[in-house]
């Protein structure tokens, strides 16, 4: 895939890997997350010498190349020295992606996590919390989709359930640091495994009709033993940060 790069006059050139001249990494490449973390530490660093940190009480938390700036200052005036040192360190910021939110009347995603505004289920009061977000299920939907396609009927029930087990249980853990309503996720992700694996089932034993009366839900997950997000306990010693 071509790159380009800014020569001493500030003219870029679009160069490609294949001539032997090409310059760059390809994204997902072991050395990716250590130039990420190179910059950002120089960004970081800047930003608290520079005295925007205490200037506009903005602080930043990031993670590789992304980051969140949390303030309560000016938030235009941190958006653009963001933009500045940025491109100072001849680093592009994507635009599709930056954006000033004011919290909790708005919500954003980082990490996985939708920040927001949530609600106590008891009283009803607001707080500021954070639950997986749209994008994280939807992923979790379609990776559970694809382990139970056609293209896996010749798996063992067992390799199938221990496979959607391991994936959904990790997804779990690392969303079980949130501090917001996750019952309506759960839900969601436990009826499209159950329908899923029906469906893989189905077409392993070449089956017209699947009767649910015997295979309901409980034969499912007490049974074969396919995981239910709904009633699991929290695991934080598993949890990723």
């Amino acid at each position: 895939m071509p790159v380009k790069e800014i020569d001493s006059r500030g003219r870029k050139h679009r160069i490609s890997r294949d001539n032997g001249e090409g310059c760059g990494s390809p994204q997902g490449s072991p050395i990716s997350p250590l130039l990420s973390n190179i910059y950002m530490r120089r960004f970081v660093l800047g930003w608290k010498v520079l005295g925007h940190q205490r200037r506009l009480d903005a602080h930043i938390v990031n993670y590789a190349d992304d980051l969140v700036i949390c303030c309560r200052g000016d938030a235009q005036e941190a958006l653009a020295a963001m933009r500045d040192m940025m491109g100072k360190l001849k680093l592009t910021v994507n635009e599709t992606k930056t954006r000033i939110c004011r919290a909790p009347q708005e919500s954003f995603d980082f990490l996985g996590y939708t920040f927001g505004r949530c609600y106590l289920p008891r009283t009803g009061n607001a707080y500021l919390g954070t639950y997986p977000s749209r994008k994280a299920v939807r992923k979790l939907l379609r990776e559970v989709s694809e382990m139970t396609s056609r293209s896996w009927t010749f798996l063992s029930v067992e390799q199938v359930v221990n496979g959607i087990n391991d994936k959904v249980r990790g997804w779990a853990n690392y969303f079980c640091l949130g501090l917001g309503p996750v019952d309506k996720c759960y839900r969601a992700i436990d009826a499209h495994v159950r329908y899923r694996f029906r469906q893989w089932f189905k077409r392993k034993h070449k089956m017209q009709c699947l009767e649910l009366s015997r295979y309901p839900d409980d034969y499912l997950h007490e049974v074969l033993g396919l995981v239910r997000l709904k009633s699991r306990p929290l695991d934080y010693s598993c949890a990723r940060a």
